[in-house]
């Protein structure tokens, strides 16, 4: 399994990695599952705040001297915020990097097109990441360098939110790596064994409590799917819509799709032809409910719902009301089963 780790790093002394690593994570999801393979022996830095767009962000001083002295930066990576290749490179240069959606076996869904959606089929819209052999590390690890060259040329000046939007535009194009890789639990799960790997590599010391973390982190996660697997198999057919379409990886994983989008996965504000469109799929397939997500425009949602019987309900993907730590990921994957459950069930 190839976790970007140049060899050179790996002949380091153990005393060189003495003291506890310093991690930076991107978003608290991420965060999160970092903080539950670190229980015991220290805490990760959050880069992007749980209620800002990952999409777009400008970060902080004190986010990006975090960043700077990270040992470790662990991120779901250029597809989900291609404007942190610059400052990971720039910040984070000697630092070991870990892009979470190159962990093999990491399940990856494509965007989806137009704005009814088609039912989704394995093996139909998505790839699995195969890795490389273990020979091939460190150039791989320079490929991925050059990739975030490549996305830095594009963004020299990662404050400028036009940027942001137009790189967003075409990430999130029909096609594209749909980059909410987290909300399905067994790619978390995955993750966790690779957070694992990583830290005990650079902290031998710690590597049996890191693992062991891991362990019991996985099988929480592992009850928490099964509890809402029974939860949400009876709602499998209920047709809705969702404002943002980022759910794809959660409603895959438990049978629940989305009959369309108010929004593309970057969260752009629609046109009013897209929500034209929308609300004619949505009374075409008698959808019952629409989900919302707090900082969109709620008049959006009332002009889709005028004149039907259609619920609403909030869904949170990036925990943006919950306080950072080892509990946020369970809490943000049970949230959107409760509210699939309130809005979707008769």
């Amino acid at each position: 399994m190839r976790y970007l780790l140049p060899a050179s790093y790996l002949l380091l002394s153990t005393a060189a990695w003495a003291d506890v690593p310093r991690v930076a994570t991107d978003i608290a999801p991420v965060h999160s599952l970092v903080s539950q393979v670190m229980a015991g022996v220290g805490t990760p830095d959050l880069t992007i705040p749980p209620g800002a767009s990952p999409h777009s962000y400008a970060m902080r001083p004190s986010e990006a001297r975090a960043l700077a002295a990270a040992d470790l930066v662990v991120w779901v990576g250029p597809a989900l915020t291609p404007w942190m290749g610059e400052p990971i490179k720039a910040l984070a240069g000697d630092a070991l990097h870990l892009e979470l959606e190159d962990v093999v076996g990491t399940l990856v869904l494509k965007n989806r097109a137009g704005v009814a959606f088609e039912p989704h089929e394995h093996g139909e819209d998505h790839d699995e990441h195969v890795g490389h052999d273990d020979e091939d590390d460190h150039e791989g690890h320079e490929d991925h360098e050059d990739d975030h060259d490549e996305h830095a040329d594009e963004h020299d000046d990662h404050d400028d939110h036009d940027d942001h939007a137009d790189h967003d535009e075409h990430n999130h194009a029909a096609g594209a790596v749909d980059p909410h890789l987290w909300l399905d639990p067994v790619n978390a799960s995955l993750w966790l064994n690779a957070i694992s790997d990583v830290l005990g590599q650079i902290d031998p010391e710690n590597s049996a409590l890191y693992a062991a973390n891991a362990s019991k982190a996985q099988a929480d996660l592992s009850d928490l799917q099964a509890s809402i697997q029974a939860e949400l198999t009876p709602l499998q057919g209920r047709p809705f819509a969702v404002f943002h379409d980022a759910y794809h990886y959660f409603e895959a994983r438990f049978g629940v799709e989305a009959s369309a989008a108010l929004s593309l996965s970057d969260g752009s504000a629609p046109s009013a032809a897209r929500l034209a469109e929308v609300r004619e799929v949505v009374q075409s397939v008698n959808a019952v409910c629409v989900f919302t997500e707090p900082q969109f425009n709620p008049g959006l949602v009332a002009a889709l719902t005028e004149g039907s019987s259609m619920k609403s309900a909030p869904l949170d993907p990036l925990g943006a009301t919950l306080t950072p730590g080892p509990a946020l990921y369970g809490a943000v994957i049970q949230g959107l089963a409760t509210s699939f459950t309130e809005c979707l069930s008769e």
